[in-house]
């Protein structure tokens, strides 16, 4: 784990924006953590206008998310989830369908996601990046302050016609 080289993100005044947190439901104790540091940075940022949804697990955050972003219904998406290593290649098909599932929503619709999405070897380092008393790092906060910074850079950039 890293845990360094974080950049400083201030997203600006992006209390106009519709956000959805779209999270897995494996894991409950990191998930937990995860979606409570995502909407603790909502709440600081000012953003009102948002909401949750749950699915079963990270290899269905991508079908939530293109929902959500095709429809317009939001202008930045925080995707939240935990796939821990176990003893079959489960572990990489769904890393990898999480991961490459979700750059394809946010190029193809142009909606920005955070990644929040944990690929640990245990659930210690789950729990580590979780944002609970006593993590080391709160993903599920910063993803929110990636996918908020984003949607601001991208509101101000000119628009080809």
């Amino acid at each position: 784990m890293s845990g360094t080289g974080a950049p400083t993100l201030r997203p600006g005044d992006v209390t106009d924006l519709r956000v959805a947190v779209v999270a897995a439901s494996w894991h409950e104790q990191v998930m937990n953590g995860l979606l409570d540091g995502a909407l603790r940075c909502l709440d600081e940022a000012g953003v009102t206008k948002r909401f949750v949804v749950r699915v079963p697990g990270s290899f269905e955050l991508p079908v939530a998310a293109a929902r959500l972003a095709r429809d317009r219904t939001v202008d930045a998406l925080v995707a939240l989830g935990a796939v821990i290593r176990g003893g079959t290649p489960h572990f990489d098909y769904v890393c990898q369908a999480a991961t490459v599932g979700l750059t394809h929503v946010a190029v193809e619709t142009g909606v920005p996601i955070g990644f929040g999405v944990l690929t640990c070897d245990t659930v210690e380092q789950a729990l580590d990046r979780a944002g609970l008393a006593g993590s080391r790092e709160d993903r599920g906060y910063e993803a929110a302050q990636a996918a908020l910074t984003t949607a601001a850079t991208l509101r101000d950039l000119p628009v080809s016609r």
